[in-house]
């Protein structure tokens, strides 16, 4: 690959998804008081699930996808080791709270028992952003954005994400999920280049993600 190479097709990638509606992938716009289709049941939950996904492909460079959230949900903070993605609202709105990692320690983490501080990371909260439609995608790297939160804004929404390579556990690419430290709490304020501790943690049992059939047209590799 020719230097220069990577970032134009960065650039085409970007173009492409500002281009794409919920029409393109035959996604009907959700209202907080429909029912949603059936989805994949979580052994350990009742109800449907906040958040579903529509697989549309994989291989193993890349993955693309839709993800619909309910009114009023999230997808908890969580990291992307290794990879880069673009995310495209389809309909809807969601905040995106970025973080990045920081390489030299800080103070903050000294009242806590030592078993957690290994736990525990330096990072710094980079952007809070609204995304609709009308926006450009959101673009994440393995060393910029890789931390994010999603949430929906008023009302139901729909993303496109395309992350590359794919998560694979084998290949130390797992999704990890944090929450920021009690005392830096950052979910109501717009303050950003705030420096936060965050510790690793299991996945949040309020959230889980089901499945539902992907209605648009097929993708061929």
């Amino acid at each position: 690959m020719m230097p220069g190479d990577s970032s134009m097709n960065h650039g085409k990638l970007r173009s492409l998804m500002s281009e794409v509606r919920a029409a393109d992938l035959k996604l009907v716009p959700r209202r907080a008081e429909d029912g949603d289709a059936p989805p994949a049941q979580h052994p350990y939950h009742r109800g449907a699930p906040p958040v579903t996904y529509m697989h549309i492909c994989e291989t193993d460079q890349f993955s693309m996808g839709v993800f619909l959230l309910k009114s009023g949900a999230s997808i908890p903070l969580h990291d992307h080791p290794g990879m880069h993605g673009v995310l495209k609202v389809m309909y809807g709105k969601v905040r995106i709270s970025c973080f990045d990692r920081l390489e030299r320690p800080g103070g903050g983490g000294d009242a806590l028992p030592r078993a957690e501080m290994g736990a525990l990371r330096r990072y710094v909260l980079r952007s809070i952003g609204e995304y609709t439609e009308e926006s450009g995608p959101c673009v994440l790297s393995p060393d910029r954005d890789n931390l994010h939160q999603i949430d929906a804004v008023d009302g139901p929404t729909a993303f496109m994400d395309i992350l590359a390579p794919p998560y694979d556990p084998d290949d130390g690419r797992d999704c990890h999920y944090y929450k920021v430290l009690p005392g830096d709490g950052v979910k109501d304020s717009e303050q950003t280049e705030k420096e936060v501790w965050l510790m690793e943690i299991s996945q949040p049992p309020e959230f889980w993600c089901g499945g539902e059939p992907y209605p648009g047209p097929e993708v061929c590799l």
